[in-house]
């Protein structure tokens, strides 16, 4: 399955994730360790709203 970096955007298949983090629930899948840094200091930065 195809995922995208909520920092970077960068598209990739999920099993290529280099690390995830889970918030409210859901699942974010990131290329590097500093884009999952990034996005745990301020996830409401980068989540889309639905």
């Amino acid at each position: 399955m195809q995922v995208t970096d909520p920092v970077c955007h960068m598209t990739f298949d999920e099993e290529d994730a280099a690390t995830t983090t889970t918030y409210e629930g859901r699942t974010y899948y990131f290329c590097c360790e500093p884009c999952r840094e990034k996005f745990e200091q301020n996830p409401e930065a980068y989540i889309e709203e639905s």
